[in-house]
């Protein structure tokens, strides 16, 4: 039974169709190109796709076609980016046919070798997937073996293939393949002639994509506004304004106020603050030792923070009389006064007055109410600097 009529026939149209495949897309190059739709960067060097290409073999060459059925084969492709436009990489082919004989025996066929393949880049500029589609046309040199025997063989195949999606990961499309097996010299039950396979089938390629341009990023708008300085006086340099900066001529850090950090005393915007009491003799206006080293805070912070004026206030609780109580007063507050004016603070910065118990911080019906309301306070005005301070 020969069938070289029809099988020529289908050949002719398989690569008559073909070819018009091959064509189109390169017709169509100079409409896609303008188009930056769809377009990437070159696909890099060593880049790497998996190609399946399954499909109807014929046979072609006697005795083949009169011995052999339309088969079916199968090729796989491990292929690696040179360039744009060659891949190169190993391949695999396995093809079977059926036999026209009543026992129902198959001719295969087992082919390894190496493939070249030039395409059109898979990195054009296009405006749809059918404008991008890759050409391409490969070869193989190949190691076959059919049957018993061990032969050399080529093939040569052409094919289209059409991007599926915008990153062109997958790639399908037709192929057609000439599969060609070199003869072998005479072998006694073998037979050795050249055999030729035309398979028509769809391949489906997978790779890693073509790198996409990144989007194109809007220039931003500048715009100038014209902003007004103002400016914070800050006497000391300690990064403290004087309108917060409690001891404004004197450096210190900010989470203090401006004010160095004293021992014994906390200066406070309207008053210095003493941690520890001013002890006197019972019932008397004179100073005891163990007070010394507060006032001598005092005078320190005075020194200073030249634009303080002081103005020391003697309390006392309500034991005793009224009168008794205010003549205390005054006389402790003095005291205070003359202490720091023996230390080096001008008198024209340093007032003193006495309250008696009229201003008691705590209760005097208690014997720590009445201790905690014999004290000295240092209240602070500000005064405007000059040069004759001290």
């Amino acid at each position: 039974m020969t069938r070289r009529f029809p099988l020529a026939h289908s050949a002719r149209v398989a690569i008559t169709t073909t070819a018009f495949l091959l064509v189109a897309p390169f017709t169509q190059a100079a409409e896609a190109e303008p188009s930056g739709d769809n377009s990437g960067r070159p696909t890099p060097a060593g880049a790497f796709a998996l190609k399946l290409e399954p499909g109807v073999a014929f046979p072609l060459s006697h005795p083949q076609s009169r011995l052999f059925k339309v088969g079916g084969g199968e090729t796989i492709k491990a292929l690696w980016t040179l360039n744009r436009y060659l891949d190169a990489g190993p391949s695999a082919t396995f093809i079977t046919l059926p036999t026209d004989s009543s026992l129902g025996d198959f001719g295969t066929a087992w082919a390894f070798g190496g493939s070249l393949r030039f395409r059109r880049p898979h990195d054009v500029r296009a405006r749809n997937a059918f404008y991008a589609s890759s050409p391409w046309l490969d070869a193989d040199a190949l190691y076959v073996r059919t049957g018993g025997l061990n032969r050399a063989g080529f093939a040569i195949a052409a094919g289209i293939s059409v991007p599926i999606g915008e990153s062109r990961i997958f790639w399908l499309g037709p192929f057609v393949r000439y599969f060609h097996i070199m003869q072998e010299p005479e072998r006694s039950g073998f037979d050795n002639r050249d055999a030729k396979i035309l398979s028509l089938g769809v391949s489906l390629e997978v790779g890693t994509g073509v790198p996409r341009e990144p989007e194109p990023v809007a220039a931003a708008e500048v715009r100038t506004i014209n902003k007004e300085t103002f400016f914070c006086p800050d006497r000391d340099n300690d990064g403290v304004p004087d309108t917060v900066d409690h001891c404004p001529d004197v450096a210190g850090p900010p989470d203090n106020w401006g004010c160095p950090l004293y021992q014994k005393l906390v200066v406070k915007r309207d008053k210095l603050e003493l941690k520890e009491k001013i002890y006197f003799a019972w019932d008397q206006a004179v100073l005891q030792d163990v007070s010394f080293p507060v006032l001598d805070e005092v005078v320190q912070a005075l020194k200073d923070n030249k634009g303080f004026r002081v103005q020391v206030e003697g309390h006392t609780s309500s034991e005793g009389n009224d009168d008794h109580n205010q003549t205390l007063s005054e006389k402790r507050a003095e005291a205070v006064l003359d202490y720091l004016a023996a230390h080096g603070i001008s008198k024209e910065r340093l007032l003193s007055t006495g309250f008696a118990s009229s201003v008691p911080v705590d209760s005097n019906a208690t014997i720590a109410g009445r201790e905690n309301n014999r004290r000295v306070e240092f209240v602070v005005h500000f005064i405007i600097l000059n040069d004759g301070s001290k």
